[in-house]
């Protein structure tokens, strides 16, 4: 029996968005922003060279068609990704009204979001008096550090001194749809975070935000404080049942790699394996080895986006692409035959864009183990019919398989 292997490289979008101009970074749209079109010239022209050196390297997913995605996608090429495809190949394109991870992956799975999500505005104070105070009374403190959009990383460094003097919460937003929390693990305790996050979730769910995320963190003002692997990402449910819930429902298993748990709520997935991305390479590699026939193995590999993509780092976003295409180097010899490994991302995140926003891009869709060709400009909801289709297993959304 077939099994299937989605696997979705956060924000490694390859422009070509025809709605791009309806979405922004401050008050830049996204028209033009190309992911991976940008990073392969910035490398091709010696301008990604911390930590790495010379044109972007990716002969797997060459290989498998990534540069003919991106003209399927933009109409144009990435110097030093020529290959002649030996996978089947394409571009997708989201109809979801937003830009952010939940949107990407619930379409991605079948589901389009059918709602607008609530952003914040970009003022200080961000948040409504009732919210703080509900943060307050759940914490059993007499208030909260930030309260604006903040990097999560310069926050803590500016106010975890702050924080672990007070015992106060540092609540801060971005332009996703989020409310995240980070408190010192040790001084305010993780767990006590993690059940704060839990208890206000069903708040922020109604006012249609997204995801609260905690974002625990260690150290000391003396030597810098450093987020750990600890973070939970509370989730709206999917409004509708997606393609894990189907492969569950035909008596499957799902099985997932990192964010997956979270994005989804636990829905439709049997088991969860975290940690960093070199981590979830690990964990993917044993699911190659132990997944029983049948079954769905989604994986989410986050860091181009979180590490590189907002922090505009095109030098760590192309090494990064480096790792994962030498990764699937190794990983493709042991899949079995008529296993298959779909490639796409959930949104774009472009290094050299302004802003430090996701952007609206087409995204990649590469597939391994059925066969050569294009597929043309298909839509995020058709992978999740694709997968289906391959485990044969009734898909309920509106996509139509492409293989």
């Amino acid at each position: 029996m077939s099994r299937a292997f989605l696997v979705v490289m956060d924000s490694v979008g390859c422009g070509g968005a025809p709605d791009a101009d309806r979405f922004f970074n401050g008050d830049v749209p996204d028209t033009g922003a190309n992911t991976l079109l940008h990073i392969a010239r910035a490398c091709a022209e010696g301008r990604a060279e911390d930590g790495r050196s010379g044109p972007l390297r990716m002969p797997v997913l060459a290989g498998l068609g990534l540069n003919a995605a991106l003209r399927t996608a933009c109409g144009e090429s990435a110097p030093g990704l020529d290959a002649e495809p030996q996978g089947r190949f394409g571009a997708a394109t989201e109809v979801s009204p937003g830009k952010d991870t939940p949107s990407g992956h619930w379409e991605l799975a079948g589901v389009p979001v059918p709602w607008d999500w609530y952003y914040f505005p970009d003022t200080q104070p961000a948040f409504p008096p009732p919210l703080v105070q509900a943060v307050c009374t759940m914490a059993g403190v007499g208030g909260t550090l930030g309260n604006c959009h903040a990097s999560g990383t310069k926050i803590i460094a500016d106010l975890g001194a702050e924080h672990m003097r007070t015992g106060w919460p540092i609540c801060y937003t971005s332009a996703d749809s989020v409310f995240q929390i980070a408190c010192h693990e040790e001084t305010f305790g993780e767990a006590r975070l993690q059940k704060l996050c839990a208890d206000l979730a069903p708040i922020l769910h109604k006012m249609k935000v997204g995801r609260v995320i905690s974002r625990p963190f260690v150290g000391t003002p003396e030597e810098g404080f450093t987020r750990t692997t600890n973070r939970h990402d509370y989730a709206i449910e999917p409004p509708e049942p997606t393609l894990c819930d189907w492969v569950q429902a035909a008596g499957r298993r799902v099985q997932g790699v990192g964010k997956i748990g979270d994005i989804f709520s636990m829905r439709g997935i049997d088991e969860v394996r975290k940690g960093r991305d070199a981590v979830l390479m690990d964990h993917l590699f044993d699911f190659v080895v132990e997944a029983p026939d049948g079954s769905l193995t989604f994986a989410n590999f986050v860091e181009f986006d979180s590490l590189y993509g907002h922090r505009r780092n095109v030098s760590g976003y192309a090494a990064a692409l480096e790792w994962f295409d030498a990764s699937m180097g190794r990983l493709l010899p042991r899949l079995r035959e008529g296993d298959l490994l779909l490639l796409t991302a959930d949104h774009g995140n472009d290094p050299t864009w302004s802003g430090t926003d996701h952007t609206r891009e087409r995204v990649p869709v590469l597939c391994y183990g059925v066969g050569t060709g294009p597929l043309g400009n298909v839509a995020f909801v058709d992978v999740a019919a694709s997968v289906a289709a391959h485990l044969g297993v009734p898909a309920q959304g509106p996509g139509r398989s492409f293989l």
